[in-house]
């Protein structure tokens, strides 16, 4: 009996190993597991959410902040632009030329500490960088009391004359030493502490009606795999660029008490392999955030750009998902102008299939800021503006209309 057992079993599993291999066959009945069995590998939790950040004392609105967008890449990727409320084509004022677009806000707001932070900011109502700075604060408090999301980049000036953040305008000698000088130790270190002095002091006065603290995605020295910006690649080495910002996020941090920020790493789109990508990463430690600004694969190259773009996409989202951090295009947009008319189906076709294809979970994408003389972000008036509004209203698409409560944990 136990024999006769035996081989009923050896020829069950027989049927179920065959079962379970390719066959050439084509009559070969489909097997169908119904309902599907889908598998949740994601460890973050609503209980253990705190212990993915890089600020362990980050406020509950932060950490609700990093979960929910780090679960809404599964379902919807939140469209964002910068400077939204500010910056119109043709000078159209009033309401974001997205939700003059689509009847919606963008879910995100990019914003940039550059006027805050710079030599003639003297603090006074009358000042213009002063006046520059009240408004960015304004725009983020109505960015947050609308559900939306805060991000900020800083487009630093170089610490010699502090007129300018590309290299272009400056010489060999301070191209050479702009980067080193605000390391420990450097000549310019204090400077840079006081920099980053008023960036503690204005995110840690920003505050929501209740009083309480509104969170941001902040993302120094971005763009730093190219050589555009005195912090570029060629100004830098891997381990310098590394302990700045490092000592970014620990001085925010530890020595300032800010605990309303997630920290972003943001390279352009040079890199093509995982090593590429993580040759100048802070460490797990120091990022929130595993973004990519990426202009050069969607000007104008149609669907192999797009295709390119996803590739670099699905390399961050894979590294996203591993290290249980977000994933995000932190900057892409394809500029028109008088002269550069429009691309068919850019948005609707090209960057919606670089964001989705591959099944790659992406949180975010931020376009830049329009301007009177050129777009990068259609308004309802111009030619390809129903394109961005198919794109908006795709599936995985979301504008502040599709965000869940973005600074609550679900219950």
């Amino acid at each position: 009996m136990k024999k006769k057992l035996l081989n009923i079993l050896f020829i069950s599993l027989s049927i179920l190993a065959i079962s379970g291999c390719s066959s050439d066959d084509e009559s070969d009945p489909e097997v169908v597991v119904d309902p599907p069995v889908v598998v949740d590998t994601d460890p973050l939790t609503t209980a253990n959410a705190s212990t993915y950040l890089v600020d362990a004392n980050a406020t509950k609105e932060t950490i609700a902040l990093f979960y929910n967008l780090k679960k809404l890449a599964k379902t919807k990727i939140a469209i964002g632009q910068q400077d939204a409320f500010n910056s119109f084509y043709l000078e159209a004022g009033g309401d974001s030329d997205i939700k003059k677009n689509t009847g919606y806000d963008p879910a995100i707001l990019g914003s940039d500490f550059m006027f805050i932070t710079d030599k003639s900011n003297d603090g006074q109502a009358s000042n213009w960088f002063y006046q520059q700075e009240q408004k960015i604060v304004s725009d983020a408090k109505t960015a947050y009391a609308k559900g939306m999301i805060n991000t900020f980049c800083w487009h630093l000036r170089e610490p010699n004359k502090e007129e300018s953040f590309y290299a272009a305008d400056l010489t060999s000698e301070q191209k050479a030493t702009a980067f080193k000088s605000i390391l420990p130790g450097g000549a310019n270190h204090e400077w840079y502490k006081k920099k980053l002095d008023k960036i503690a002091s204005v995110v840690y006065n920003l505050k929501g009606t209740n009083g309480e603290l509104i969170p941001i995605i902040f993302r120094p020295f971005h763009e730093f795999d190219g050589s555009w910006f005195w912090w570029g690649a060629n100004f830098s080495t891997p381990d310098e660029y590394k302990k700045a910002y490092q000592f970014t996020v620990d001085y925010l941090k530890s020595t300032k008490g800010v605990h309303n920020i997630l920290y972003a790493f943001s390279p352009d789109n040079s890199y093509t392999t995982q090593a590429d990508y993580l040759s100048r990463y802070p460490g797990d430690n120091y990022v929130d955030v595993i973004g990519m600004d990426n202009y050069g694969d969607f000007d104008n190259q149609g669907s192999n750009g797009a295709s390119r773009a996803n590739s670099k996409l699905k390399i961050i989202a894979d590294l996203a998902k591993t290290k249980v951090k977000i994933a995000a295009l932190t900057e892409t947009g394809y500029q028109v102008t008088s002269t550069k008319p429009p691309v068919t189906d850019w948005f609707s076709t090209y960057l919606y299939s670089a964001l989705t294809s591959n099944s790659i979970e992406v949180s975010y994408v931020m376009f830049w800021n329009n301007t009177k003389d050129a777009y990068w972000v259609p308004n309802g008036t111009v030619s390809n503006a129903s394109d961005f509004k198919t794109f908006s209203s795709k599936t995985k698409s979301a504008l502040v209309n599709s965000l869940p409560k973005m600074y609550e944990l679900p219950k």
